[in-house]
C-alpha cells in the first residue's frame, strides 16, 4: 500500500484522492493522537483553495467528534498555525492545504504541539488509524468537541513576523501573493514598516492559485519590478510558507542566494549559532562555496523542509531552507514563513543600503538545469539498472566540477532529474540523457 504521507502531508486531488471521509478520519486523528489525556485542542487553517471549505468542514467534524477541540483560523499562511499551536498551547496544528500545487489539489499537514511537524513514526500511527478504519469509542454528550473560531488569528501572526524588523521607509516593495494566503497579511505587514507597497493577485475566486503567478511564475512579479522602478520583488506560493524574490533589475533571487544573503549578514552581526546553515542536497554548490568563503558550514540533507527543521533542531542551527523558498529562521518560527523571510530580506536592505542585486552577488549560482519527468511508478527509482548505470555515467562525467542528482517528488507522480556544471551545456546534455532512460524505464 501507497504510504498516504508524503514529504509534506497528506496531499492530492481533493474529492478523489483527498476525499471529505479521509479528511474526517484524518480529524479523529488528530485529536486521538495529537492530545493529551482529557480535552485536546486543534488549531485549524487553510489557505483559499474552492476545496478548502469542504475539507475544513469534514476536518473539523473529524476532530469534534473525536472529542477536542477546534481552534479555527480560517484563511492563514501555513506558519500562522505552526506559530498559534505554541502560542495557545494547543495540542497540534493542521493546515489545509497543497502548497504550490495547482488548485484542484489540496493537502492537509500537520504541526506537533511544539509547532514542528510530525515524525515518521507518528505519522504512521496516524496512517494505521486512517487505513484500517479502527473504530474506538466516540464521546457522545458534554465530551463532544466544540467549534472555536479565532477571530485574531492574523494580528498574532503578524504581530510576530515584523517584531525586530525595524522601519523599512524609504523601499519600495512589490508582492505577489499568488491568489493564496499570503493575501491576508502581506500588503498590511510591509505597509506597517514603514515601506510603499504594491500588490498583485491579492483576490481570489478559489481555482486561481499558484495559476501563472506566485512563486510558481516569477513573469507578472518581473513585470511589475521592471516597470514600476521597485526595490524588491516578493513572491509567494499558494499557503505563504516559501518565497522567492526579485531584484530591482527582475533578475530572480532564490532561496538559495536568500539563505546566502540572510547568513551573511547574521554571522556578521553574531546572530548565526555554529556558524551554520542546513540547506538540501537540491542546494546549488554555489551556496556552499560562498558560505565556506565567509567561515560558514553547510549541512545537507533530504529534500523537504521537515528534514531541514530535523537537522536543524539536532545541530542547532537557527538558519535553514530548500532552493525552493522554504526558509526557516528558528528565532522566529518553527516552519517556513515565507513573510517573515521576506521582511527579513528587507531589513538587511535597509540596514546595508545595498541593493539587491548587489546582496545577491554573495553567492555565485552554479549552471543548474532540471527536468521532471511524469512517471507511472516512481518506486522503480530505485530499482533500475539502467537508470543506475546512466546515473553512475553522467557522475564520471561531471567529475568533481558537478553533480547529478535523480530523486522522487514527495508530492506528485514526477522524478526531478538535476544536474550542475561549470558549463550549462554539458549540465543539460548530462540531464538529457538521463530524462530518456527515466521515460524508458519508469513512464
Amino acid at each position: 500500500m501507497t504510504r498516504l504521507f508524503g514529504t509534506d502531508g497528506v496531499r492530492g486531488v481533493a474529492n478523489t484522492d483527498l476525499t471529505p471521509e479521509l479528511a474526517f478520519r484524518l480529524g479523529e486523528a488528530a485529536g486521538h493522537f495529537l492530545g493529551e489525556k482529557g480535552r485536546g485542542r486543534i488549531v485549524v487553517g487553510r489557505d483559499t483553495r474552492r476545496s478548502g471549505e469542504m475539507l475544513e468542514a469534514a476536518l473539523v467534524a473529524g476532530i469534534t467528534s473525536g472529542g477536542a477541540d477546534a481552534l479555527v483560523c480560517g484563511i492563514v499562511p501555513t506558519p500562522a498555525v505552526a506559530l498559534l499551536t505554541r502560542e495557545f498551547e494547543a495540542d497540534g496544528g493542521v493546515v489545509i492545504s497543497a502548497s504550490h500545487n495547482p488548485p484542484e489539489y489540496n493537502g492537509i499537514k500537520f504541526f506537533s504541539r511544539d509547532g514542528f511537524k510530525l515524525p515518521d513514526d507518528l505519522e504512521d500511527e496516524i496512517e494505521e488509524f486512517t487505513h484500517h478504519k479502527r473504530e474506538w469509542e466516540r464521546p457522545v454528550g458534554a465530551e463532544v468537541g466544540c467549534v472555536v473560531p479565532v477571530t485574531d488569528a492574523i494580528e498574532r501572526y503578524l504581530a510576530r513576523a515584523m517584531e525586530g524588523v525595524g522601519d523599512l521607509s524609504g523601499l519600495r516593495v512589490a508582492v505577489d501573493c499568488g491568489h493564496g494566503a499570503a493575501a491576508v497579511v502581506a500588503q498590511e505587514a510591509f505597509r506597517a514598516c514603514g515601506a510603499e507597497v504594491s500588490v498583485i493577485n491579492a483576490d481570489w475566486d478559489g481555482m486561481d492559485i499558484n495559476v501563472g503567478c506566485g512563486s510558481t511564475n516569477l513573469a507578472p512579479l518581473r513585470e511589475l519590478v521592471v516597470s514600476g522602478s521597485f526595490d524588491l520583488g516578493i513572491a509567494h506560493d499558494g499557503d505563504a510558507d516559501r518565497v522567492l524574490a526579485v531584484d530591482e533589475l527582475g533578475e530572480e533571487v532564490d532561496g538559495d542566494q536568500i539563505m546566502a544573503i540572510l547568513a551573511v549578514d547574521m554571522a556578521e552581526r553574531g546572530e548565526l549559532v555554529n556558524d551554520t546553515v542546513v540547506g538540501t542536497v537540491m542546494s546549488n554548490m554555489g551556496l556552499e562555496v560562498a558560505l565556506r568563503e565567509h567561515g560558514i558550514t553547510l549541512i545537507k540533507t533530504k529534500v523537504g523542509d521537515r528534514y531541514v527543521l530535523e537537522q536543524m533542531q539536532s545541530s542547532g542551527a537557527v538558519l535553514g531552507g530548500e532552493q525552493s523558498g522554504h526558509i526557516i529562521l528558528m528565532q522566529r518560527n518553527t516552519t517556513g514563513d515565507g513573510l517573515a523571510t521576506a521582511l527579513q530580506i528587507a531589513a538587511v536592505m535597509k540596514r546595508t543600503g545595498a541593493k539587491l542585486s548587489e546582496l545577491r552577488s554573495v553567492m555565485t549560482r552554479y549552471p543548474q538545469v532540471m527536468v521532471n519527468v511524469r512517471v507511472a511508478d516512481k518506486a522503480l527509482l530505485t530499482t533500475s539498472v539502467a537508470l543506475s548505470s546512466a546515473i553512475k555515467s553522467a557522475e564520471a562525467r561531471l567529475g568533481d566540477s558537478g553533480r547529478i542528482l535523480v530523486r522522487a517528488s514527495g508530492t506528485e507522480p514526477l522524478v526531478r532529474v538535476m544536474a550542475e556544471a561549470a558549463e550549462e551545456a554539458v549540465a543539460a546534455q548530462v540531464v538529457d540523457d538521463i530524462v530518456k532512460i527515466v521515460e524508458s524505464e519508469l513512464s
